[in-house]
């Protein structure tokens, strides 16, 4: 150091020559400047230090050079996008996993790297806030998985900020993917096997599976040429027309830029269903907003004879993962036939949602952010006072949407797999678009009546028992899981003996009840069955219209009294005498098409009532 280099100049002079050193690449342009490290065409970006820079300050910068050099001197970019996966969540695993292979191999041979390394990852795992994790969760997987795998790689212990973390996930990645991750080691210095190897990973873990590149580019392509045509399409709104072609081209892509809308799954589903509606809804009510079954009782005079036999129970815990895999290959067959028409639909809605979501400015207002591209007119005209414009709130609310498929054995065959295919294709193309969107089934656990029904034959046969069958209600996937996580649990709708009969009236109070739980400002509920609700055992010991009227008594009270919006889809029977916003198809291939349709209704009509109650306040 000379009498007047400052220690600012020293530490960037020494930082440039090292990072040249392990980079390898003397060529390169090293400059300085405040906000984040980066690679800039043939350059590199490093944070500005300050003048007089502190040892905390010296090791993030360190930390950071020696990141982007060691990527630079191991990593090869052509073959890393020739091996990365598409899905969003499974090339977030292979850069992560990649980036911890090239800062492993410098850190096992330069100490003082390893040190700057592992002061930077615990920065960033504070900052994400990895230290204070306490139970698993989906979106922390890239998080822990690049860890884990960084751990294997060095041999050395990861930052405290980290072990958190680890504690959650370490037995869980260890079962799943331990054997495999300890021969990492023997590969690391070969890009090509290293990079197989984790795409083998990202397999066992299930991680590839919401897009492969090429669906959606046949589906628009084929979308683009039927819209060229359609007369339909040349009445959507302005804004929807100039947010097709980026629509397009996102569906395209192959996964890198679409953002992924995935949160933590919740564990606590069951009590957020049975804590559900607290609050009365706006207006007089007959009954509490939960319907719990002293209120049936003492409302409506239906009841069940037992509720010790009901379950509520996830579809991945009523058969094994295999059987589930199988059933869900099954599925992937059936759509490979159907897809394409639905995909168009569901692309359609995806874009209307879109279109709604985008932004808008109001300009020429006296403040708000100087409006520079009406700047000239200051030039021309001294005299014109500055432009100022503002951001237009969205009229889109935060959604959630409810499927609740009817699981009986009328729906065995081509109806069942339809409302499989369809739902699976609507929850990926809602979930684009932020809207979060929950799966749920109702059958029974039994054929005309179950343990229910045998506890009150060997209790005397009370007359008007009530309900004496035992309900399965399946939750294939919870509105705060991701798509990915949940689309083998629709495959097991195909299983053979699991639609049964069909007690319609609860299945819907108890959807209706976990919406209420949700914070979400907009909550729809879409009904999807073929018929009244039908079983043996309970409509033989009870009244004949027992079922039906319950169900018409539930639907008339969310109808009326609850701000769920609730609309259904009767298959091949007339649900229009049930439901005040309902549809009927007669043919199963309908099915697809007429949900995307209904919603994209539903989220038209909150659009232009949006916009009335606008006007009015305006006015």
């Amino acid at each position: 150091m000379s009498e007047n280099e400052s220690r600012q100049e020293l530490a960037k002079r020494v930082t440039e020559s090292t990072f040249k050193a392990i980079a390898g690449r003397e060529e390169v342009e090293v400059t300085y400047a405040h906000g984040p490290a980066g690679i800039t065409g043939d350059g590199v970006r490093l944070p500005m230090p300050s003048q007089n820079i502190p040892h905390e300050e010296l090791m993030r910068l360190r930390g950071n050079a020696d990141t982007i050099a060691l990527r630079m001197r191991y990593h090869d970019e052509a073959m890393h996008r020739r091996r990365a996966p598409k899905g969003g969540d499974a090339r977030e695993v292979f850069n992560m996993v990649e980036q911890a292979r090239c800062e492993a191999l410098g850190a096992r041979r330069m100490p003082g790297v390893a040190d700057n390394l592992n002061f930077i990852l615990s920065e960033k795992c504070r900052n994400k806030g990895l230290k204070d994790v306490k139970r698993m969760d989906a979106a922390m997987l890239p998080d822990a998985l690049s860890l884990f795998v960084r751990e294997a790689l060095t041999g050395q212990p990861l930052p405290a900020d980290s072990q958190p973390l680890m504690d959650v996930w370490r037995d869980w990645l260890t079962e799943m993917i331990g054997d495999t991750v300890q021969q990492l080691p023997d590969i690391m210095n070969s890009q090509e096997d290293f990079s197989a190897a984790t795409s083998q990973l990202i397999e066992m873990l299930d991680l590839i599976g919401e897009s492969d590149g090429t669906t959606d580019d046949t589906d628009d392509n084929a979308e683009q040429e039927e819209e060229d045509g359609n007369d339909e399409e040349n009445s959507e709104t302005q804004a929807s027309e100039s947010d097709e072609g980026g629509e397009l081209a996102a569906d395209g892509m192959s996964g890198e830029a679409e953002e992924d809308a995935e949160a933590a799954m919740s564990a606590n589903d069951e009590e957020l269903m049975e804590g559900a509606g607290d609050e009365e809804p706006a207006g007089p009510s007959r009954w509490r907003s939960n319907w719990d079954q002293d209120s049936i009782r003492d409302k409506t005079g239906y009841h069940a004879f037992t509720l010790e036999f009901d379950e509520i129970v996830r579809a991945e815990d009523l058969c094994d993962s295999e059987e589930l895999i199988r059933l869900r290959a099954q599925l992937d067959q059936q759509l490979s036939h159907m897809q394409g028409i639905v995909s168009r639909l569901a692309n359609r809605l995806q874009r209307r949602l879109m279109a709604k979501q985008t932004r808008s400015w109001d300009f020429d207002l006296e403040e708000g952010i100087l409006d520079a591209a009406r700047l000239s007119r200051v030039v021309t005209d001294p005299f014109q006072p500055l432009s100022f414009k503002q951001e237009r709130e969205t009229d889109f609310r935060d959604t959630v949407v409810t499927l609740l498929i009817d699981n009986s054995g009328s729906m065995r065959g081509r109806p069942i797999t339809v409302a499989a295919m369809s739902a699976d294709i609507l929850a990926r193309t809602l979930e684009r678009c932020g809207v979060k969107v929950e799966i749920l089934g109702f059958t029974t656990r039994a054929w005309k009546g179950g343990n229910a029904r045998e506890k009150w034959m060997s209790g005397g046969k009370a007359i008007n028992p009530g309900r004496l069958n035992d309900l399965r209600h399946i939750i294939y996937k919870s509105a705060d899981a991701p798509w990915r996580r949940a689309r083998k649990n629709l495959g097991l709708m195909l299983r053979e003996g699991l639609l049964k009969e069909n007690i319609d009236g609860e299945a819907l109070l108890w959807a209706h009840n976990r919406l209420l739980a949700r914070t979400e400002q907009r909550r729809i509920l879409m009904v999807i069955s073929d018929g009244a609700p039908v079983d043996d055992a309970t409509l033989s010991a009870n009244p004949g219209n027992y079922l039906e009227r319950h169900l018409r008594d539930a639907i008339d009270w969310i109808e009326t009294r609850s701000p769920i919006e609730l609309t259904a889809i009767g298959i091949g029977h007339d649900v229009t005498r049930y439901y005040r916003r309902a549809v009927t198809i007669v043919d199963a291939e309908e099915l697809g098409g007429t949900l995307v349709n209904n919603l994209s209704e539903l989220f038209d009509e909150e659009t232009a009532r949006v916009l009335a109650t606008s006007m009015r306040r305006q006015a």
